[in-house]
């Protein structure tokens, strides 16, 4: 218990800790979940999905955290589905792969790099073995290499304010575009959620402001299942002409893997097939825009980046825009063609930028979590650099918190 304070500050628990447990929120128990584990002396500390609920900078003092743990003769291990904090936390990885509710298979542990690289091309050199058909890239132009994106048409929402009992939100105007997704990043409390509900039109801001009315259609960030009756069911009653239409069989339905329970009932689904229902539903109705609020969440890394394939190739093809809420933060960027950035006291007093490109907002972004990233010159993905390393100080230098390399 000698490190109670310290744990306490990093994880941000003095605020809660006078509160009962059962009032927590699902991060702030996460974060008291950890710091448990943080503070009691063992052989052996295990994390189960330690990134849940959290948002970016929580993950990074999360991850902190845990790695602080390490001592001579004391072992840490986590399952996460998060690859950039998995790349952070992590001095080895073992790949688990086989077939869901039947069998898995765990490698020899190898190097962070080569242990997310053999996971993303599915392929293990040493055992010459695929475990998957197809590798998995983060190359920002192969979502959108087969068709041209239509950004004709422009829209704009005025700068807004919005009061929420003690939290003020102040937004700046902005505008955007058809075949565009635009990603929020900031920490949790800082109003990205309201942000959506106001364009949505269930809030109103404050005064006398007026956001454009457009059709909207909107992935909540709790999914709460109130359907009686099978998947299929609720595909015919909600999205009948999207379901039927092989395009979109093709570009959202499939890939999803929604076959494998689709006759199961909407209320014993698992949080993972409950979030990939609602992203089909989300998508399969007709709309202008679409709001999707944490998709990550629940899904395993590998259904995280085709979720993330999925929502960039429906977006292009239907020359549609996207406003997506994202804490995981390759998914964010592989997603994003222009960022809108939240500052400000979580829960208090808080400011969204207006929407900006993917390296400028990135870079400000990470600025102000003290994090820098580089991309990984096999698979694309970016890869977050161990705190105070060679490459860390040499960006911050430099001012590139978010480096991006030129693409051939």
């Amino acid at each position: 218990m000698d490190n109670l304070e310290h744990i306490m500050d990093v994880l941000e628990l003095h605020q809660v800790a006078s509160r009962d447990i059962d009032q927590l929120s699902g991060g702030e128990l996460q974060r008291f979940a950890i710091g448990m584990v943080c503070v009691q002396k063992a052989d052996v500390y295990m994390f189960d999905e330690p990134s849940s609920y959290l948002d970016v900078k929580q993950r990074l003092a999360a991850a902190r955290s845990i790695r602080e743990l390490l001592r001579p003769d004391d072992y840490v291990i986590v399952v996460e589905h998060d690859l950039s904090v998995l790349d952070y936390l992590s001095d080895f990885i073992c790949v688990l792969y086989g077939k869901p509710a039947l069998y898995g298979v765990v490698t020899l542990p190898a190097s962070v790099r080569e242990g997310i690289n053999i996971f993303l091309d599915g392929h293990i050199p040493t055992e010459n073995l695929r475990f998957r058909e197809d590798s998995l890239s983060f190359r920002l132009t192969e979502a959108g290499d087969d068709f041209m994106a239509d950004r004709g048409r422009a829209f704009t929402y005025p700068s807004m304010t919005k009061t929420l009992g003690n939290f003020k939100l102040r937004i700046d105007g902005g505008q955007f575009t058809d075949s565009e997704i635009v990603v929020m990043m900031g920490e949790n409390g800082t109003g990205k959620t309201t942000f959506c509900k106001m364009l949505a039109g269930a809030e109103k801001p404050d005064g006398d402001a007026t956001i454009p009315r457009m059709h909207i259609s909107m992935k909540p960030q709790k999914i709460t299942p109130k359907f009686q009756g099978t998947v299929r069911q609720l595909f015919f009653k909600k999205i009948k002409a999207s379901f039927l239409s092989p395009q979109f069989q093709t570009d959202v339905y499939k890939p999803l893997r929604i076959d494998d329970f689709i006759d199961q009932e909407v209320q014993n689904l698992s949080g993972g097939e409950l979030q990939r229902v609602a992203i089909v539903l989300a998508l399969g109705m007709p709309a202008d825009i679409y709001l999707i609020d944490e998709p990550s969440a629940y899904l395993d890394s590998e259904q995280r980046i085709i979720a993330s394939r999925v929502i960039k190739r429906f977006i292009m093809h239907a020359k549609k825009t996207a406003f997506i809420v994202e804490h995981d933060f390759i998914m964010a960027t592989y997603l994003a063609d222009r960022v809108i950035v939240f500052d400000g006291k979580p829960s208090v007093d808080a400011h969204a930028n207006s929407p900006e490109s993917l390296v400028t907002g990135c870079n400000s972004f990470l600025r102000s979590l003290d994090v820098t990233f580089r991309r990984d010159p096999n698979s694309y993905r970016p890869r977050i650099n161990k705190y105070q390393s060679q490459m860390d100080q040499e960006q911050k230098l430099n001012g590139n918190y978010y480096f991006l390399e030129e693409e051939s």
